[in-house]
């Protein structure tokens, strides 16, 4: 039996203090610069923008934006920063993974854009993960695997998305220790500007 101030889970507030800048991401500024160029611009705003971030403590945006957690193994929104805890060692049967469904027209869009989602992400070990998405008739930009260890965004790209489209990116977890997810950022991609050499 465990008195009010007792709990057979040990100390259940996470005091840690986690901030957006620590996690080192996946997408470098020469990447960007091969990926989105200012000629490969469309319609729409060209400066990076925040759009939506979803986290535990925020799951539903405008429209159908919404989020799902796949077999957590904790939510602990009280945390100091919240997050949604993950072990692939105690659900075999079936990956862990977190999916952020996103309603471009329901945040104003009127043409066709491209879509960042950034996952910030934390491994206490070494995890892979399978990110993916769906852009409708537009295409998903997103590393086959990628596996590490500490603190980082994973990347999923979504181009040519129609303003009507509800769409979607996941990171699934496929094999590797335990991790923590933090965050969602949305927004639209950085401005790429080559300097004219004379």
């Amino acid at each position: 039996m465990y008195t009010d101030k007792e709990s057979p889970f040990g100390d259940a507030y996470d005091d840690r203090i986690v901030r957006t800048g620590d996690f080192e991401p996946d997408v470098s500024v020469e990447d960007w610069v091969a990926k989105y160029r200012l000629g490969d611009l469309t319609a729409g705003p060209i400066f990076w923008t925040s759009i939506e971030t979803l986290s535990p403590t925020r799951t539903v945006g405008k429209g159908r934006t919404n989020l799902t957690l796949i077999r957590p193994t904790i939510l602990q929104t009280d945390a100091a920063t919240p997050h949604a805890a993950f072990d692939r060692r105690e659900s075999p049967n079936r990956n862990p993974a977190v999916s952020v469904h996103f309603a471009p027209g329901a945040y104003g869009a009127t043409g066709v854009g491209t879509y960042v989602f950034a996952f910030a992400v934390e491994a206490f070990g070494t995890a892979t993960f399978a990110p993916t998405g769906y852009a409708g008739s537009g295409v998903v930009d997103a590393a086959g695997a990628i596996s590490f260890s500490g603190r980082r965004t994973i990347t999923v790209i979504l181009r040519n998305v129609q303003p009507g489209q509800d769409t979607w990116a996941a990171i699934e977890q496929t094999s590797g220790t335990a991790w923590s997810w933090f965050s969602t950022r949305i927004s639209l991609p950085p401005l790429v500007l080559e300097v004219f050499q004379p």
